[in-house]
Parts: C-alpha cells; structure tokens; sequence
C-alpha cells in the first residue's frame, strides 16, 4: 500500500519562500513520477510541477517558473517543491501525487487523471 504524506506548509508573508515535503512509504519501482498540484477555494486542481524517479528530467508549470523548483531525494523516497518569492495568489492547498505511468510530455504530467496516489494536502497561506 502507497502512502504520500505533505509536510511543509504553513502560514508566511508575501515575498518568503517555503519547502514543501512529500515522503512516500510502501512506494515500488513500478512508480515513474512524483509530482506537485494546488488547489485554492473555488477553483480547479492546478498542476505545478513533476519529476521522475531518478530525477533526471522534470517538468515545472509556466505559471511558477523561475520561483519553483522540484527535486527528489531517492535515498528517502521524498520529493521537494521549492517555493520562492511567494505571493497571495500562492495560497493553496498543496498536494503531493504519483503515478506507475511513464509521462512523456508536459500535457501528461499535468493531466490529473494520471495520477493514481495523492496526499492529504498541506496548507500554504501568504499574507500580503
């Protein structure tokens, strides 16, 4: 059995950066990919970014490039999102997501419906 747990979030100011945490247990080598969605009231599942197990390549969305950062840590089992410079419309809450399926494209890794395994989500609140 998989089970993904976030850690991370918290309550910062416009402008801070955070880590978020995603340790998984009972995780396979059948497992491609870890990657990073949000989601905030009233709004649809947003993906942020996407790795694979060996880190070799990884996807981040437009909308958070260049302030977002994911990595794997393989000899842990966790993947981090790197938040920098953080504004409002960060707030969110943030989960953690893998898949057994090899995402070749960016469109894949984005698309919700492949990911098989989600966290609980952690709350990430920016005060302005």
């Amino acid at each position: 059995q998989v089970q993904l747990v976030e850690s991370g979030g918290g309550l910062v100011q416009a402008g801070d950066s955070l880590r978020l945490s995603c340790a998984a247990s009972g995780y396979n080598s059948n497992f491609y990919g870890k990657g990073w969605f949000r989601q905030a009231p009233g709004k649809e599942r947003e993906w942020l970014a996407t790795i694979n197990w060996t880190g070799s390549t990884s996807s981040v969305a437009e909308s958070v490039k260049g302030r977002f950062t994911i990595s794997i840590d393989n000899a842990k089992n966790t993947v981090h999102l790197h938040m920098n410079s953080l504004k409002s419309e960060d707030t969110a809450v943030y989960f953690c997501a893998a898949t057994p399926r090899e995402l070749t494209t960016e469109a894949e890794a984005a698309t919700v419906a492949l990911y098989d395994y989600w966290g609980q989500g952690t709350q990430v609140t920016v005060s302005s």
